[in-house]
């Protein structure tokens, strides 16, 4: 099972053979790190929104409610689906939802295994920056060689009434009209109030990366080097994977890697532009980091970030 760090799996019923999810499009505060929270819009109480997990010749009904104070729709992003269920209302005949309506999104799963993404395709350029965005994965029937499998989604914003190199607590509007942004996430939170990524020695890990924000981020793994095993939920064919330690998430892109956890430690896990690995460019480690730490691993962080040490009451 697919874990994604932070946020939570969107739970189901079915009916007559038929996996029906509910997605609840509203404003949402979300805590990027202890006590700062973003005014953002979110589905299910959070941004991104919850993980949705299918299989192969699932048929699926997503119910779609809108909470918003505008229309909105929800995108697909990869799935090869009817054209009227692709939700791109100023392109194809598949509604807007309005406020306070709901639409249902029903189609078979005929994809392969692999990672993908939803997220708004109304007023774009604000909705999906004001954190429209969630993870939408086929999951394999088949026994798989992977003992940890892991979904972050790579996010950004620019968060207003905060100068440079100032982190405080309270609630903040974003700013989904600017490409200068000063937050950078992983999975909705900033470093280190991110999750770590846990693993045990010998195990075959797995993390799957999804973005939907403005930039590219040059994804940099510590201590392993990994073999990227997919693209765009597309499955690379062994022949043609390579080996690497830094792997470029492209904006809209999905990818996923695979590496044998076989050099037990605490191994950072970051976008290699250095302002994205800072809080409003303070000073301590910060941003669009994690670790992947091994269990039972006796050292520990030479000098760790405490979790509020920016913080100005």
């Amino acid at each position: 099972m697919v874990i994604t760090p932070d946020l939570q799996n969107l739970s189901y019923s079915v009916k007559y053979g038929v996996k029906c999810f509910e997605l609840v499009a509203e404003p949402v505060k979300q805590e990027i790190l202890p006590g700062v929270f973003m005014n953002a819009w979110g589905y299910n109480g959070s941004s991104p929104g919850p993980t949705i997990i299918v299989y192969p010749g699932d048929y699926v009904k997503i119910r779609v409610y809108n909470k918003l104070p505008e229309p909105t729709s929800v995108h697909w992003h990869g799935l090869n689906i009817p054209n009227n269920m692709d939700g791109v209302p100023a392109v194809e005949p598949s509604p807007r939802i309005d406020p306070g309506s709901f639409f249902d999104y029903e189609f078979l799963i005929t994809n392969p295994p692999g990672t993908h993404m939803y997220h708004s395709h109304y007023h774009t350029v604000k909705q999906d920056t004001m954190g429209l965005v969630g993870a939408f994965i086929i999951e394999s029937e088949k026994k798989e060689n992977i003992q940890s499998d892991y979904f972050i989604m790579l996010g950004e914003n620019k968060l207003r009434s905060l100068p440079k190199f100032v982190v405080r607590r309270g609630f903040f509007n974003i700013n989904p009209f600017t490409m200068d942004n000063n937050f950078f996430f992983m999975n909705g939170r900033c470093f280190p109030y991110t999750s770590p990524l846990l693993v045990k020695k010998g195990d075959n890990c797995r993390i799957r990366f999804g973005n939907i924000s403005l930039n590219n981020h040059p994804i940099h793994f510590h201590g392993h080097q990994f073999s990227v095993t997919a693209s765009d939920g597309n499955p690379i064919p062994q022949e043609a994977r390579i080996l690497k330690n830094t792997l470029t998430i492209g904006s809209g892109e999905t990818w996923d890697i695979v590496f044998n956890c076989n050099n037990p430690g605490l191994w950072p896990l970051h976008c290699h532009f250095a302002h994205h690995v800072s809080n409003n460019l303070q000073l301590p480690l910060g941003g669009m980091t994690t670790s992947v730490n091994y269990i039972g691993f006796k050292g520990k962080a030479a000098n760790p970030v405490p979790m509020t040490h920016w913080l100005k009451k």
